[in-house]
This record gives C-alpha cells, sequence and structure tokens, in this order.
C-alpha cells in the first residue's frame, strides 16, 4: 500500500463525515474570501487567503522580477490543484486505490490578444486542458467512473465551464480623486 493510499483511507474517514453533514441537513455554505495587495517599488502581488500567502509575479518581459507566477498561471494551478483534489475526493469515497497521481494543466496566454489586428484572439488563458496521470491497480472502468465523477463534481472545472456573472465595485480610499468626488457630491447636494 502506498503513503497516497494511506492518505485515501483518512481521507474518506473526512469525506463520509461531511456527506453525513450534508445528508443530516447541518452542512452551510462557507464564505471564501481572498486579498490582494501590489506592494511598492517590485508591484507583486500578495494574495492572502486564511492565514497563508502566495506571491505572484509578472516575468521579466512585462516589468515583473519573476518572484512568483503570474495570475494566470495561478488559474491553471488552481484548475490542477482543484481537480486533484476532487480525485482523490472521490477515490477515497469509491475506495479506489492510487499509487500516485498527478495532473498536468496547459493552456495559452497570447500577449497579442484585442490588441490591432488581433481583435478575435482572447485576452484570457484559452486552449485550456489537463492530462491526468494515474498508476492504480483498479480497472479501467473503475477509472473511468470516477474520471466522470471528478467532472461531474469539481468546482473550479465547473465555474470554468460555466462563468457566473461577477460583481464589482470601485472605493476611493485616502486619496484626492475620493476627497474631490466627496467634495463635488456635497457641492452639488447643497446646490
Amino acid at each position: 500500500m502506498s503513503h497516497l493510499n494511506d492518505y485515501l483511507a483518512e481521507k474518506r474517514t473526512a469525506v463520509l463525515a461531511r456527506n453525513a453533514t450534508v445528508a443530516a441537513g447541518t452542512a452551510q455554505p462557507s464564505q471564501l474570501k481572498a486579498s490582494v495587495r501590489a506592494e511598492g517599488r517590485s508591484g507583486v502581488r500578495r494574495l492572502r487567503i486564511r492565514e497563508h500567502q502566495v506571491i505572484s509575479d509578472s516575468p521579466p518581459d512585462f516589468a515583473g522580477y519573476n518572484l512568483g507566477p503570474s495570475s494566470p498561471e495561478l488559474q491553471l494551478g488552481v484548475l490542477g490543484t482543484c481537480v486533484t483534489h476532487i480525485f482523490l475526493i472521490q477515490a477515497a469515497e469509491r475506495q479506489v486505490p492510487l499509487e500516485s497521481l498527478e495532473v498536468e494543466v496547459t493552456g495559452v496566454i497570447d500577449p497579442r490578444g484585442g490588441k490591432p489586428g488581433h481583435e478575435q484572439t482572447p485576452i484570457w488563458p484559452h486552449e485550456i486542458g489537463y492530462t491526468v496521470h494515474i498508476d492504480s491497480p483498479a480497472s479501467r472502468e473503475e477509472i473511468d467512473a470516477l474520471f466522470e465523477a471528478v467532472e461531474r463534481n469539481c468546482p473550479i472545472l465547473n465555474l470554468l465551464r460555466n462563468p457566473q456573472a461577477i460583481r464589482a465595485e470601485v472605493k476611493l480610499v485616502n486619496s484626492k480623486a475620493a476627497l474631490t468626488s466627496d467634495r463635488t457630491a456635497d457641492a452639488l447636494a447643497t446646490a
């Protein structure tokens, strides 16, 4: 038994406990939050999620210092981590043994996207695909059923396949523009 299979036994216990809370009607939605701050002279983006931090940066050809992955690279990585995690969850739940599991995600980003002569070229990562490398004594039918369950249940994969509207707002904080805007609003209100 591989160390990954030891983990799958632990994962199965957690998955079954979580499924029990859903079945009992006691599971609640989780509020997710991430914050990103552009920092100083380098312009690196510090991503904070719970007590974790990730640095995002651009390569040198885009005025970066190559101190971390770019946002499009992080997006592909996020897809890969989610697909991998859902494979682990589904394997644990279905008791499919895994000796090893690796997910490789690829995509294309074109700096010409949206520019003159390339108006039809996407500005976002595209041609995204993933390949799963599995070492398992399970049958091909079990692996195919596992894959179908992952495709059906992976939150990030399904978010990318079924995009949703995203709310956005800009709040001016400690800036002259904010003060000017507030003064203009006050002047209009008293006029």
